[in-house]
């Protein structure tokens, strides 16, 4: 089995510096997108779809990254991740100059990449781990995003001087700090993983090619209720994420909530998402994968409830909902991974954790949709009791595992 040593200390490292610049990038398209689409197009639908062009970039991206990885190592595949995320910062820009929302769709829909090439960087992270820190050294890689996830939302108002300053319309600054992010960021990780972790864990063990495909994959994952479980916590807590937090700045513009505002609540629910995840990775590694997943359940059903009272103006009601709904995507997030990626056998690992980056981006592409329906048709609160009733039977499965126990890891 692999172990840690001074190679993964170092690869470690990369791949956190690169998620800092990933999650400023990331974290400032999330933080504006829906209210610029919403005001380029007049509609609250297309806000919607904002987020989730980002998301279906990322599903799309993801199993682009997924199949670079698994023939050709983790370093050209994160490096054409956040590559591709680049363009789409500088497409951004383009299109809200010219005023068009189908534009900055398209660009966001780029932008996703970086989304993949962040999630991909989490397992990368498990390449070389030993099987009993899995949970923490992927937690570490999560945690970094910290940085950079909290500050960009706060960037996004003084960045728009800079692009005033700059001649350009004050709006795309927030799209122009992405394509500088993911430029360095896809830069850093072409020179920085070397040797690719991938690669050499496959070395360690004796192969140099991946074995297995997409049929194996789906039949090892139908054969482990783990691995389900496990994938099912990722899909379930990214889900209900990106159908809440998409709508959460248009409900608070109703409010009358400036930019400011709304970026400081969404940098606390950033916060969230990443700040307490080493504490997710210790408690799965030390209490178990199941246990933290059902913990993961609760968080999101309170978020759910929270949401559902808070007005427009509740400004503190709502960031405790957002705070809730990071704190059970980062728990259901590490425990699920990390409970995914040892339930299944090392021949079929990277294509499984391929399909649930896939899986998981398509979740919250159907979640942004639906979420923009539901306001849309309904409001705000009737999306909070949608995704308290949508976890609850999750809840109730991760609860029963948990005190049933799961099953040995997969060799």
């Amino acid at each position: 089995m692999p172990v840690e040593t001074a190679v993964q200390r170092r690869i470690l490292f990369v791949l956190a510096a690169t998620q800092v610049l990933g999650g400023v990038g990331v974290s400032t398209a999330i933080a504006v997108s829906s209210l610029v689409a919403s005001r380029l197009s007049g509609s609250e639908a297309v806000g919607g779809l904002a987020q989730t062009g980002t998301v279906l970039g990322a599903a799309a991206a993801s199993f682009v990254v997924a199949r670079i990885a698994n023939r050709k190592g983790r370093r050209p595949a994160l490096s054409l991740g956040y590559g591709t995320a680049a363009v789409g910062g500088a497409v951004a820009v383009v299109a809200v100059s010219a005023g068009s929302a189908a534009g900055l769709l398209v660009g966001l829909v780029l932008v996703g990449a970086a989304t993949a090439a962040g999630l991909a960087a989490r397992f990368a992270a498990t390449d070389l781990a030993a099987p009993e820190r899995r949970a923490r050294s992927l937690a570490m890689v999560v945690w970094a995003t910290t940085v950079g996830a909290v500050a960009g939302p706060n960037l996004a108002g003084p960045v728009q001087g800079v692009a005033g300053g700059l001649g350009l319309e004050p709006t795309t600054g927030p799209y122009l700090l992405c394509a500088v992010a993911f430029t360095v960021a896809a830069a850093g990780t072409w020179v920085g993983l070397r040797p690719d972790p991938l690669l050499l864990a496959r070395h360690a063990a004796g192969a140099t090619t991946a074995v297995a495909g997409g049929a194996q994959v789906r039949a090892a994952l139908r054969r482990s209720p783990a691995a389900l479980l496990g994938l099912g916590g990722i899909v379930v807590s990214h889900l209900l994420m990106v159908g809440l937090m998409s709508m959460t700045p248009v409900h608070m513009d109703h409010g009358g909530a400036t930019l400011a505002v709304v970026g400081f609540v969404i940098s606390l629910h950033v916060a969230g998402m990443y700040a307490l995840s080493p504490l997710f990775g210790w408690l799965a590694d030390r209490a178990g994968r199941s246990r933290v997943l059902a913990l993961a359940g609760a968080l999101l059903l309170a978020a759910g409830v929270v949401c559902a009272v808070a007005g427009p103006t509740d400004t503190g009601l709502l960031t405790a909902g957002l705070v809730l709904l990071g704190l059970g995507w980062s728990a259901g997030l590490v425990a699920g991974s990390a409970l995914l990626s040892e339930s299944v056998p090392a021949h079929v690992r990277t294509g499984a954790q391929g399909l649930s980056d896939v899986a998981m981006n398509v979740s919250g592409a159907v979640g942004g949709v639906a979420a923009g329906i539901v306001v849309a048709g309904a409001s705000y609160a009737a999306l909070g009791v949608v995704a308290a009733v949508v976890v609850l039977p999750y809840l109730a499965a991760a609860g029963v595992t948990a005190v049933r126990g799961t099953p040995r890891p997969a060799t």
